[in-house]
């Protein structure tokens, strides 16, 4: 990964995107909603379908021209829909939020209501933060998690929804370590003649090699990024039955949209394929192992973690028992100048800013991809705790950097 065309023309943008192979080479990524995907993902990512405007869907184009992209998008759409068993897919959302958005505009009026878990309980942006379009345009209530457990409270959700009666509820979380109960969710949102969208924006990978239960053909709709556990192209995707496809399709394009980002599509397509091969489902299943072994070894060193534990990619810790004067902000900052990058969390009963809260947020997606196991996890694991606990210590964080160097090296990323 030289760059040398870019290069050549832009030097400036070469040393950027070579400094950041570097970065990605001699850090551990940790971010949860972070990957690394494969050299061919990057390839068609790349590829001359950034040169193509596709407007429409496969089969009805605007433009001429379209005949390999539509070969292109229909790959995708055919391995998603063998790969999550959905009746019909829309590949073309440019992110996760994108796919929320599509499902908004097609089934709901502004001024209608979404219920929806509350940001700093592990809910996302789109799901109705007020400076989040969703806040903006509709009339948003939120459920929480069980304050003493750390899991969704169910009961509560079911009480509230029937108080509030919406006209959708959302499931699906970007900061939940725990397995959804989907089924328990529907039954709500048929109590109350819902609509029920199920975010999978984190655990598409997960849900596809069968490692976490699947919300499809359960929820009315399943949204999702395409890009993090499932390691493909950058973007979005909706899963949803013959029923609602049409109203979905409008609202992707042209209702959200404009031309869809073939190349992007093209990254889906490849990514789809590799997520088809036996290889996948252990990757899914290393992804979970690490997790648990992440966050069982920060709980020997004395973390709390919100729900006592993961299901999932990620753990999310609470440090206001262990380092109750250690903001989340302080561990990101200190951690990422050892080169450990995750980043900074709120966590259920925030009493912080949600710009230096109280917790830490950290996945295993990208690790495994570079081939950790449970052993290497628990170093991580290791290491973390002592630069948390002595973040001002020059020394000790010295030390920690060549540890993490030796890391990187004993499982590199993009070998040449």
């Amino acid at each position: 990964m030289d760059y040398e065309r870019v290069r050549a023309v832009d030097p400036a943008v070469a040393d950027a995107l070579t400094a950041e192979v570097d970065r990605q080479r001699e850090t551990l990524e940790m971010i949860a909603s972070e990957n690394h995907v494969s050299r061919a993902v990057l390839e068609a990512q790349g590829s001359a379908l950034t040169n193509k405007y596709a407007e429409g869907y496969p089969g009805e184009r605007y433009y001429a021209g379209c005949e390999h992209a539509d070969e292109v998008e229909e790959l995708a759409i055919e391995r998603a829909q063998e790969l999550w068993g959905a009746e019909h897919v829309n590949v073309q959302p440019h992110s996760g939020t994108q796919a929320n958005m599509g499902v908004y505009l097609a089934m709901l009026d502004p001024g209608d209501k979404v219920l929806s878990l509350e940001l700093s309980h592990g809910g996302h942006l789109s799901h109705g933060h007020p400076a989040n379009f969703t806040g903006k345009t509709y009339e948003v209530e939120q459920y929480e998690v069980d304050p003493e457990t750390g899991y969704i409270d169910y009961e509560g959700l079911d009480a509230l929804a029937r108080e509030f009666q919406p006209d959708i509820i959302v499931s699906g979380y970007s900061a939940y370590p725990r397995e959804v109960d989907w089924e328990r969710i529907q039954e709500t949102a048929e109590a109350v003649d819902a609509y029920h969208l199920a975010d999978i924006a984190h655990i598409t990978g997960l849900v596809a090699a069968g490692v976490h239960s699947s919300p499809v053909g359960v929820a009315d709709f399943v949204t999702g990024s395409t890009h993090k556990t499932i390691r493909a192209g950058r973007g979005g995707i909706i899963m949803t039955s013959e029923e609602h496809a049409s109203a979905v399709d409008a609202a992707v394009f042209p209702g959200a949209q404009g031309g869809p980002l073939m190349h992007n599509i093209a990254g889906k397509a490849v990514g789809f394929k590799e997520a088809l091969e036996p290889e996948f489902t252990e990757y899914a299943e290393r992804v979970v192992a690490d997790a648990k072994a992440l966050g069982e070894r920060l709980q020997e060193r004395g973390f709390s973690l919100v729900s006592g534990g993961t299901d999932t990619h990620l753990v999310l810790v609470d440090l206001r028992e262990s380092h109750p004067d250690t903001t989340g902000g302080d561990a990101e900052r200190a951690l990422e100048q050892v080169g450990i990058i995750l980043n900074k969390n709120t966590v259920p009963g925030e009493t912080r800013s949600p710009f230096n809260p109280s917790g830490i947020r950290a996945g295993t997606p990208a690790l495994a991809a570079r081939g950790f196991d449970e052993d290497a996890s628990r170093e991580v694991a290791d290491l973390i705790y002592r630069v948390v606990d002595n973040h001002d210590d020059t020394d000790v964080k010295a030390e920690v950097a060549e540890d993490v160097k030796a890391l990187c090296a004993d499982f590199p990323l993009y070998e040449e």
